[in-house]
């Protein structure tokens, strides 16, 4: 089986996830290349032990040299988003395919700056939007393209976390905008938009709303209690119109007491509706019009025939978090190998970053924006 190298760009907690995305995947998936954990990059004292509890080769603490390696097929990048842009740029002209974490970069014109390079340099890129393919989001998606819904009326998105209402919570890279662009909103609303893009159509307009609760926090790890200025949203709200006549609420917040990591969606249509919320990722729940009992469904999404369930467990044994990032190594590996088109790619990703760009400058401007 032809073999691909990976040189994976930090070890956080989306190393981490891909590491064992890149260790179960050929246990579950048929693969068409086996994935080879070749070098982990990053800068902390526990690089080593993670290197060797997640079966990575080698390690390293300067990526420079390690993308453009001879022996690299694809280059992972899980940093800080305010890295995205330079090492993939470096990547792609380096020839490698790109995994890159979201949101795709801090900004549309970096985002512009990685499209171009990996068009120039004609290489496979794929961003890391997980829930696309949780398998009840891609049985939604599946039913929504079988006219389901029919004709699309709402769509109410939500992603809420409360991580951060402590104010004694430190100063995370999240809580910097020079090393995440955004707070919530590139964190969070990045994945519903990308959501409401891939299932129902692309955004034409959109009107902001964000706030900073909590705008001085210690800085981490400080030895001597200092504090430091919050410059990135705690919560951003937005409405939007679509394309095809549509309209949506949009949420992302991490001051949401008791919602642990709770992206919800309800989507309206004239033949019917369906609801999903993360924190019961194996459900989804769907509403026939037609029918003469009115009333929301459970499907339990956990049957050979759903998207990506029939490769794990028999029906009823449920999945989890880490599957989503099983599911996307396995798209992505077998899409490299064979040649065949990766979504969602740099290109898609970088309607969202528009998205979110505009819906940045709606809030401070306080007016509506084209998309």
């Amino acid at each position: 089986m032809k073999k691909l190298n990976i040189a994976m760009i930090g070890h956080r907690f989306m190393g981490k996830a891909h590491s064992n995305a890149y260790l179960n995947a050929g246990k579950f998936f048929n693969l068409k290349a086996e994935p080879i954990r070749k070098i982990v990059c990053g800068r902390s004292e526990d690089l080593i032990t993670f290197a060797e509890k997640w079966g990575w080769e080698n390690y390293c603490h300067d990526y420079n040299e390690t993308v453009i390696r001879d022996d690299i097929d694809i280059v992972d990048i899980c940093t800080p988003n305010s890295s995205h842009a330079e090492i993939a740029i470096k990547a792609a002209n380096a020839k490698k395919a790109i995994l890159c974490e979201k949101p795709l970069a801090m900004n549309v014109a970096e985002a512009e700056d990685m499209v171009a390079a990996a068009k120039e340099n004609d290489v496979p890129t794929m961003v890391c939007f997980n829930y696309r393919r949780v398998p009840a989001i891609a049985l939604l998606k599946k039913m929504i393209d079988e006219g389901k819904l029919g004709r699309v009326y709402h769509i109410r998105a939500q992603y809420l976390q409360d991580w951060i209402m402590d104010p004694k919570f430190p100063r995370v890279w999240r809580l910097v905008k020079a090393l995440a662009g955004s707070g919530v909103h590139g964190d969070l609303n990045a994945h519903i938009i990308d959501l409401a893009r891939y299932l129902i159509g692309e955004i034409s307009g959109v009107s902001g709303l964000s706030e900073t609760f909590i705008k001085e926090r210690p800085i981490e790890n400080s030895a001597n209690g200092e504090t430091g200025i919050v410059d990135v949203d705690d919560a951003t709200l937005f409405l939007a119109k679509f394309e095809n006549g549509a309209i949506g609420t949009f949420e992302a917040t991490r001051f949401a007491g008791g919602n642990r990591n709770g992206l919800q969606l309800e989507i309206n249509g004239s033949k019917g509706s369906f609801k999903f919320n993360l924190e019961n990722m194996n459900e989804l729940f769907y509403l026939n019009l037609e029918d003469e009992e009115q009333g929301f469904k459970r499907i339990l999404v956990t049957e050979a025939n759903h998207p990506y369930v029939g490769n794990y467990w028999p029906p009823g044994h449920i999945i989890g978090y880490e599957h989503t990032f099983v599911n996307v190594v396995a798209d992505f590996v077998n899409g490299v190998a064979e040649g065949t088109p990766l979504m969602p790619d740099f290109n898609d990703a970088l309607k969202t970053q528009k998205i979110l760009d505009a819906v940045i400058k709606s809030a401070e401007e306080n007016c509506w924006m084209s998309a």
